[in-house]
């Protein structure tokens, strides 16, 4: 690597724990499938956690997430 003055990259602060672990946080829903497993139906959304890239988005259960993180679905969309 070649040092440029113009390649920046911006940092966020991470708050790292005693333990060595962060809390997670979720940005927002980037999608919402069904999957059907012979006679049940289980809602999964795919969530874009913060300090990750849109590759690293998660498919989530819609349940879990509701009750943990109830604002992300507060605009109606999902």
């Amino acid at each position: 690597y070649r040092s440029d003055p113009s390649h920046v990259i911006s940092r966020e602060e991470i708050e790292i724990q005693p333990d060595l672990t962060y809390e997670e946080e979720p940005l927002r829903i980037l999608a919402r499938e069904v999957k059907e497993l012979r006679n049940k139906q289980i809602s999964l959304v795919k969530v874009l956690w913060r300090h990750h890239n849109t590759e690293e988005a998660t498919w989530e259960s819609e349940e879990t997430m509701r009750q943990q993180f109830p604002q992300l679905f507060a605009s109606g969309k999902f």
